[in-house]
């Protein structure tokens, strides 16, 4: 990337065009076509950056424009593994520059950023920067959205910034002008001695030593060629060289120079309307007529002049060398135009270019290619200066060069810049740290605005159709020149050297060969940061690539470090062949693009949003003076950032206002600094005029600009101090007062910066300010403002005394400063006044600043506090801020400050007429008065320590022993002045040593032993009770020893102060020694005194808190009386065991003599007391309780009073009161379970609570066990209720639950007022929508529709039956979801009657259950199941009487089939069996609508079709794969028999607690023990439908009704509850013994299905023909009796039998054999998937149940054995 060499170099740019498609597609989001302007000839094209990117049509906002984000992980991030590790200081930094500090600081110092730099300024302002590293755990995020964020950049030319080289250039690009326009042009430079001529160089030498004249007569030209470094042997020949080459070259530019240069800088200062010292200009301007490094282009003189000097050094100079593009440049040909910068928020903030453009402006239409002269590049000077007296553009005007401002821009830039002033208004008075205002537009901080203009001119010209001079057009018969440079034109008689004919040569106007100093940075390309980081990342590889040496380790280049970054940029800035383009975005406005940093208002919960390192909220913190600015200043007070890449730089600048500034970088390559002390800024800048004097000659306010470096070497050589510091991410830059720093970027960067100001800072801003008025350059703020609000406090709660500090001097400076500026504008009204006439001037002038009023007093002047805008109070000469007075033109509407006021010819007025005040008006924002108070208001804020100070003094100094109630207030008003006293301290320490003595004094006069030993107690208490007693115990007395009072008293001498504590001290001193006098008599006959006495003597000893021997023994003899008294009346009253004993032992304590009376007594009642306690225990501990000795000791304790154990007496009287309550309450049961009236015997309930307390008794009453025969027989009634439901073996309080549930179920069921017969039903899901609008669901019939054998309403999945069309829910028939197909059909148990119903319970027969209730008034108890057994029975009656007519044989036809069929379904639904409704309904349905080719058979019964679970023992005879206990492994077999046992005593109380002669009921066992080691899978089998297809409804519904179910006789489901043997408890062994059941009474049935196989009498009935058929039929009818019959008969038993044949009529099979249907399967699964679910429900709910359960097992088997014995 290489173009042709400029001034003897080679320029390298980081830009590129968008002719290539690598760094122009990246550098810019959109990408135009170029345009080709002009004809044959000179062509003229349009200005493009290099980036490509100007559309002609106005911008769209930039937060509109989208781009891929920047990958946050690609870059050095602080936290992160792209992180750069801090290395050492470097020790060979380039110019031998020393570091300047770094500071870590911990986390505690990190929370308060302003305290911490207070702690390091003494330091680090000795460097003027430093860096700040902040903890660890200190990691912001990055807060800018990376894909909307985009900015536009500057271009900067290294050796340009640099001043020796620009001036350089400048001067030499003006010589080729001057030659070029006097027709000799520079083609090639001169030569001396095969060397080429620098001719700049010689001009500096020739002037160092007096010039051309001093240096040719002192002979000198040898000496000049010797420091040139020529070194030829014939040094004659040198010096003729010089001298001719001097005279050839510099003499006539010199010499035009002399001449043309004082009406250059006479037009220049008319321009600015000032001289050039001090500056005229806010700010430089971006526009230039003399050609800077930058514009040095082909078509330049100096390049030609330069490409000479460099093909004499390196030959001929190729086209192909010259103007070299990067491969990604733009087309020359003509690329397109552009307009301005555009900010983000074009509705709210102004950005401070906000009527500023690109440099390069859109051009005219492209004049013909056939017309001879070329067409101009611009076709108006500015069209945006027409109509704005304010400003105007110079007569110099822009030419086609690269830094050169855009004319058509500035009419959009005042269009745009009014429209911010009104959006500006909007936004808060948001306003820019540049200045902001349409009449001064800038680029984005490049500090450049227009210039004032002085001439009218005729704004209807366009440039170069009118002169520069006159203002006029060409009509008056002259001619009209026009620069070559500028495009400006001139009368040739309008020039200084008025000219006659017109020049065939090109010409240039003085001015540009003069030149005017002027230098900006041209506006570069809009970038996102993807966009940017690629394109600084393509140029430093570019650049770097083919300059590092080769490494043969690493075997490629080696890697570019800092050092060689940094030696290679001052490389470049000073070397003046090689010109290097780097692009830098810098002062990007957080308002309008956004902070790195998080904010509330976009991160509310963030919390670095309120860190206080925040540059969002540094500047406005609480110490921060900026707090007191009424608005924003962006760049100040609102952050910046500034976005590098490698080489770019910022050049020598200070901070506005001198303040502080901090700089973080968020991410990126190294940022390097270079800082100079604050009081090294005069040596700086006196270093910088002496170095580069042209560039300050027109330019004095050069070091405003930014634009300016100079090498640090050079700096150091002038005796300026210089330090340099490397800033990586994540890491703080703080840079202090008036001290210039500089940098450059060592890579891509990112980086956020913003002011704040200390209280240190206000001098030093005073000075800033006093410098920019110097300069005439406008501040960013009102410093008088600033210090105005703080005195009263707006910003904040108040003044603070830190405030009026530092506030008190400056506002007494702008006090003086203020009534001196005033009073001497006022004496020059006044003298002026007395004084218009001459010759009789007058004594008295009635003037209004007398508050007089005067017609003759012609100054308007008023004093008015409200606020204006700054622009109307900013002096129009100085640019100063006229905050608290202000002069106004009415004529002009100017404004003036009181230094100018007056002399400035701000209108035509005489000046002696702008004194009077005539067309004028002198504002006053604060009266002189107001000054006055509010100066003196901080000023005695600011002397309140000193004040207090003085106090403190004169107490001292007045009052030889002071009174510490006045030291005391003394420290309490000092205390409350939040500032740090000197004096506060040593007040302090001396009122608490005071304090100390009155507190330990008081001890002795006010408070009581009592009180002071309550703090003493509860130190000792909890665990530092013995480690803190003895130290407590020594602590006590020392504090109580009597020798303290004296030595207090001695204290207080010495202290030497007053309080009324000294006189109460003595005063108890004296008491102390008359206490020890009556103490002394007493003790010497203590009996012959009263308790009261003596204690009344030592309650005044104690109350003197000290230690005196008199104390203790009237202590000692006060406790023996007391314990005397105490013993005597204790003898009357009942005292325990423990109470004797403390009274004894505290006798001995008191030395009580052993031979006293009363302590006799009580050792005697000791003795008693030990014995009766020991026989109560033995009592109490024994197994058989002996009632009768409890009650004598009982009775012995109170005859006897005594003294025992409280709770040995209680635990006596308890077992008594327990026993004697417990027989009465045996007697009251039997008694009343006798009553003929059932209704009043006793509960059953009551029986059960009192029964269960009974047993925690040692011995049982009297009628216990009558009781509890009692209590067997009511529980026998239970577990016959429990047998009917089929629960025999769940707990006695199951039976009223599940009744509960049953009469539940039923009178849904049994329901006969809503639940009538009707026709098939959809449900409410599958019917449409009623076509009455005004039908409520509620209000339609069929709102309540049941469906299902549950009656029920529509509840989850339902399925239809295909032949009653009725719906069934699918959790009542348990038909899994995900087994129903689209394709299949149901046929409903109620239509078919070979479907099995499952049912989870047994449903007993509505007879038995009548048969049960009618045993309850036989019952010993009343049972609870009462209420609701009635029920269930009136329940089902009341629907047996209703459904009674449908029941006649004789009168049912075939038209009730559908009613039949609805009330078997109820029936079927329901809990009890009405077992003749059910087989009626079956056979008539049967023969109405047969489906089964058989009948139903006969229902006599209704068992559960659960399965049985698993027991423990079948699982782990299923894990270990066996089937008999014994084959299981030695380590779990003895659990394996355990669990064996267990069971087989469960099944055998099953079995006792059936009727004599009753088959034991096969419903199914909770645990699912069966006799075999195994259990079968039972489902119910679906017979297919003679005639239909196997199919079901589509339409399902999920089901949350409970399900029940039927079973057919002959289709049992469950295991068999037969068993070989079983174990029982005997009443008389000692443990469970083998017993074989008695089977005499059971039948041939029972025998068979209970596997009693071993009967005689059944061996007997098998082996003849009948019996054996008669048991394959019994057997055949389960599916257990088929496996028991093949095990008996051979496995081929049931082939060809008829039993099997009956019981599968179609030949479809029986249960799980066969090909069963799909809903076998459905049930099962659903079986399945509901026992898994209650298993872990089971183990957490009835755990207490089971093990009642099987307490009430074991009793039953007790009781059964002994009935069956």
């Amino acid at each position: 990337m290489v173009q042709a060499p400029s001034a003897g170099g080679l320029t390298v740019l980081a830009s590129a065009g968008p002719s290539s498609a690598n760094a122009s597609s990246r550098g810019s989001p959109a990408v135009t076509a170029s345009v080709t302007l002009g004809g044959t000839g000179k062509s003229k094209t349009a200005q493009v950056n290099s980036n490509g990117y100007h559309p002609p049509k106005a911008q769209n906002p930039l937060s509109s424009l989208r781009s891929p984000p920047l990958n946050l992980s690609s870059v050095e991030r602080r936290g992160q593994p792209t992180a750069c590790k801090e290395p050492l200081k470097k020790k060979n930094r380039p110019h031998d520059l020393e570091e300047a500090p770094t500071y870590l600081p911990t986390e505690e110092e990190w929370k308060e950023p302003f305290e911490y730099i207070r702690k390091i300024s003494p330091e680090a302002s000795k460097y003027g920067i430093c860096k700040v590293i902040p903890p660890d755990v200190w990691t912001p995020d990055f807060a800018i959205d990376t894909e909307r964020f985009h900015f536009r950049t500057r271009k900067q030319e290294l050796n340009s910034v640099e001043g020796s080289t620009r001036a350089t250039l400048s001067y030499l690009d003006a010589l080729a002008k001057f030659h070029k326009q006097q027709g000799t042009s520079l083609t090639r430079w001169p030569y001396v001695d095969k060397k080429p001529l620098d001719l700049y160089r010689l001009k500096k030498a020739v002037e160092a030593r007096g010039g051309f004249e001093k240096v040719c007569k002192l002979k000198k030209w040898a000496e000049i060629g010797r420091d040139l470094g020529y070194s030829g042997k014939i040094m004659s020949s040198l010096s003729t060289s010089l001298k001719n080459s001097y005279q050839k070259y510099l003499c006539p530019y010199e010499e035009y120079l002399r001449i043309a240069k004082p009406g250059v800088h006479q037009q220049l200062e008319l321009e600015y309307g000032g001289p050039l010292t001090p500056s005229p200009a806010p700010s430089p301007m971006k526009r230039s007529t003399v050609h800077t490094p930058s514009s040095l282009r082909a078509e330049s003189p100096a390049r030609h002049a330069t490409d000479a000097l460099q093909a004499t050094v390196n030959g001929h100079v190729k086209d192909s060398d010259r103007d070299v593009q990067m491969a990604d440049a733009p087309a020359p040909g003509a690329p397109p135009v552009t307009s301005g910068f555009t900010a983000i928020n074009s509705g709210g903030f102004t950005a401070v270019n906000s009527g500023f453009t690109s440099v390069n402006r859109p051009l005219a239409p492209a004049a013909d290619t056939k017309a001879s002269t070329p067409a101009k590049q611009f076709s108006t000077p500015l069209p945006s200066a027409k109509n704005t007296p304010e400003y105007r553009p110079s007569s110099l005007g822009p030419a086609a060069l690269k830094r050169q401002l855009s004319c058509d821009s500035l009419d959009s830039a005042k269009k745009d810049a009014a429209a911010a002033d009104k959006d500006d208004g909007e936004a808060g008075s948001r306003r820019s740290k540049r200045l902001k205002k349409d009449a001064v537009p800038t680029v984005a901080g490049s500090h450049m605005s227009l210039f004032r203009p002085r001439i009218h001119r005729d704004e209807t010209l366009a440039t170069g159709e009118k002169c520069e001079q006159c203002g006029k057009g060409n009509n008056d018969g002259g001619f009209l020149l026009v620069c070559e440079s500028c495009d400006h034109g001139y009368h040739g008689s309008c020039l200084d050297q008025p000219l006659k004919t017109k020049p065939e040569n090109e010409w240039n106007c003085a001015r540009c060969l003069v030149g005017d100093g002027q230098f900006g940075f041209e506006e570069g390309g809009l970038y996102s940061l993807k966009q940017f980081q690629e394109k600084a990342a393509d140029f430093k590889q570019g650049y770097f690539e083919k300059k590092m040496p080769f490494d043969p380790i690493l075997n490629c280049h080696r890697p570019v470090t800092e050092d060689d970054v940094e030696r290679e940029f001052w490389r470049l800035v000073a070397d003046l062949q090689v010109t290097v383009e780097v692009e830098y975005g810098a002062d990007i406005h957080c308002t309008t693009h956004g902070s790195g940093f998080p904010t509330v208002e976009k991160n509310p919960d963030d919390p670095y949003a309120i860190d206080p390192w925040n540059l969002n909220l540094l500047p406005l913190h609480p110490e921060s003076l900026f707090k007191h600015i009424k608005s924003d200043i962006s760049g100040m007070t609102v952050p910046w950032v500034y976005v590098g890449m490698i080489f770019s730089t910022f050049c020598w600048h200070n901070e506005d206002h001198y303040s502080y500034s901090a700089n973080y970088q968020h991410f990126g390559a190294t940022k390097t600094w270079y800082g100079i002390p604050g009081e090294d800024a005069a040596k700086f800048e006196a270093a910088m005029r002496e170095a580069v004097p042209e560039l300050f000659e027109t330019q004095p306010d050069l070091l405003f600009q930014l634009v300016t470096l100079l090498t640090p070497d050079q700096l150091k050589k002038a005796g300026v101090r210089v330090y340099a510091l490397d800033q990586r991410a994540g890491q703080f830059v703080i840079t202090f007062p008036q001290a210039y720093h500089a940098g450059f970027n060592h890579g891509f960067n990112f980086n956020e910066a913003v002011n704040f100001a200390p209280s240190d800072w206000e001098p030093f801003g005073l000075a800033g300010v006093e410098r920019l008025q110097e300069f005439r350059r406008q501040p960013c703020f009102s410093h008088d403002e600033l210090l105005w609000a703080a005195a009263e406090g707006i910003a904040s709660a108040g003044l603070t005394i830190q405030t009026a500090k530092w506030l008190s001097p400056a506002l007494e400076r702008i006090h003086q400063r203020e009534l001196a500026q005033r009073k001497d504008f006022i004496a020059r009204h006044d003298f002026i006044a007395k004084h218009q006439d001459a010759k009789h001037p007058v004594e008295h002038h009635r003037c209004v600043f007398n508050g007089e009023t005067n017609e003759e007093c012609p100054m308007t002047f008023v004093v008015d506090d409200a606020d204006v805008p700054e622009e109307e109070y900013g002096c129009f000469y100085c640019k100063a801020f006229t905050y608290l007075s202000r002069f106004i033109c009415l004529k002009t509407g100017k404004v003036l400050c009181l230094m100018h006021a007056g002399t400035h010819d701000c209108c035509d007025i005489q000046e002696s007429d702008r004194y009077l005040g005539k067309d004028h008006a002198l504002y006053y924002r604060k009266a002189n008065e107001a000054i006055h108070a509010t100066s003196k208001k901080v000023a005695d804020k600011a002397h309140l320590p000193q004040a207090w100070e003085d106090k403190y003094e004169k107490l001292l100094d007045e009052e030889p022993t002071p009174s510490l109630k006045a030291m005391r207030a003394l420290l309490s008003e000092g205390e409350k002045i939040p500032y740090e006293l000197r004096s506060l301290p040593v007040l302090k320490e001396f009122v608490e040593r005071c304090n100390h003595w009155v507190e330990e004094a008081t001890n002795y006069t006010v408070r009581k032993q009592q009180n002071r030993r309550k703090s003493e107690k509860t130190w000792l208490s909890g665990p530092r009770k013995s480690v803190g007693s003895s130290y407590q115990d020594q602590k006590e007395r020392e504090l109580r020893n009597v020798a303290n009072v004296y030595r207090l008293l001695e204290q207080a001498d010495r202290i030497g102060f007053e309080c009324p504590e000294i006189v109460q001290l003595q005063e108890r001193a004296d008491a102390i020694k008359t206490f020890q006098e009556s103490a002394k008599r007493i003790l010497n006959q203590p009996r012959a005194q009263s308790v009261e006495a003596v204690e009344e003597l030592l309650d005044e000893g104690q109350n003197f808190n000290v230690d005196m021997p008199e104390v203790e023994r009237l202590a000692r003899a006060l406790d023996q009386l007391k314990w005397e008294e105490k013993a005597q009346a204790s003898r009357t009253k009942f005292l325990s065991l423990s109470e004797v004993k403390d009274l004894i032992d505290e006798g001995v304590r008191l030395e009580i003599p052993v031979y006293n009376d009363l302590l006799k007594h009580y050792n005697e009642q000791l003795s008693l007391g030990d014995t009766w306690e020991k026989k109560a225990q033995e009592l109490i501990k024994a197994d058989a309780v002996h009632y009768p000795q409890l009650q004598a000791l009982s009775d012995q304790v109170q005859a006897n009073r005594l003294p025992v154990s409280p709770e040995t007496l209680a635990a006596v009287d308890q077992i008594l009161h327990k026993q004697r309550e417990a027989h009465r309450q045996i007697l009251d049961l039997n008694e009343r379970s006798r009553n003929p009236d059932y209704r009043k015997r006793p509960k059953y309930v009551e029986v059960a609570d009192i029964m269960k307390k009974i047993e925690e008794l040692q011995a049982k009453p009297v009628g216990t066990l009558d009781l509890e025969k009692e209590q067997k027989r009511h529980e026998d009634w239970m577990r016959k209720g429990k047998k009917l439901f089929g629960k025999t073996n769940a707990p006695l309080h199951i039976l009223k639950s599940h009744m509960d549930y049953v009469y539940d179920r039923n009178l849904d069921c049994f329901d006969t007022v809503h639940d009538k017969p009707r026709v098939p039903a959809e449900p409410a899901s599958r019917e449409p929508s009623p076509e009455r609008k005004d039908l409520h669901r509620w209000e339609d019939p069929r709102f309540r529709e049941v469906f299902c054998i549950c009656r029920r309403t529509e509840a989850g999945m339902m399925i239809e039956c295909e032949l009653c069309h009725e719906w069934y829910h699918g959790k009542c028939l348990k038909i899994a979801r995900g087994k129903v197909k689209e394709d299949d059909k149901y046929t409903c148990p109620i239509c078919d009657w070979r479907i099995k119903i499952p049912r989870d319970a047994a449903r007993p027969k509505l007879e038995d259950l009548i048969s049960w209730y009618e045993e309850v008034p036989g019952l010993p108890f009343q049972p609870e199941e009462e209420e609701v057994l009635k029920k269930i029975i009136d329940n089902a009656q009341e629907f047996r009487r209703h459904i009674g007519s449908f029941c006649n044989p004789i009168l049912s036809t075939a038209s009730e089939a559908e009613t039949q069929r609805f009330y078997l379904r109820k029936i079927e639904g329901a809990e009890v069996l009405l077992a003749h409704e059910t087989n009626f309904f079956r056979q008539e349905l049967h023969k109405w609508s047969p489906v089964a080719p058989e009948p139903p058979p006969v229902l006599e019964q209704s068992k559960s079709t659960r399965k049985p679970r698993p027991t423990k023992l079948q699982k782990m005879l299923a894990q270990f794969g066996v089937d008999d206990p014994d084959d299981l492994p030695e380590s779990v077999k003895g659990k394996a028999n355990s669990l064996k046992r267990k069971a087989l005593n469960a099944e055998a109380a099953a079995a006792a607690a059936g009727t004599s002669g009753m088959a034991t009921s096969p419903g199914g066992h909770p645990y699912g023990s069966t006799g075999h080691p195994y259990f079968s899978r039972h489902s119910s089998a679906q017979p297919q439908t003679p005639g239909l297809s196997i199919a079901s409804s589509s339409h399902m519904h999920p089901s949350h009704g409970p399900g029940s179910s039927s079973s057919s006789h002959g289709h049992h489901h469950g295991r068999s509850d037969s068993s070989s043997m079983i174990f029982m408890q005997d009443g008389g062994g000692p443990g469970p013994q083998l017993l074989v059941p008695d089977t005499s009474a059971l039948s041939l049935e029972d025998h068979l299905l209970r596997g009693f196989h071993d009967n005689e009498d059944l061996n007997v009935n098998l082996h003849t023909e009948a019996g054996r058929a008669k048991a394959i039929d019994i057997l055949g009818r389960t599916e257990d009796g088929q496996r028991q019959a093949e095990e008996i008969f051979g496995p081929g038993v049931f082939n060809g039998s008829s039993s099997r044949a009956d019981n599968d009529p179609l030949g479809i099979g029986n249960e799980g054999e066969g090909d069963d249907s799909m809903f076998v399967d459905l049930v099962n699964d659903d079986d399945d998937e509901s026992d898994r679910r209650k298993m872990v429900g089971d183990h957490h709910s009835h755990r207490e149940d089971s093990m009642s359960l099987e307490m009430e097992r074991n009793d039953n088997m007790h009781v059964d054995s002994l009935l069956d014995v």
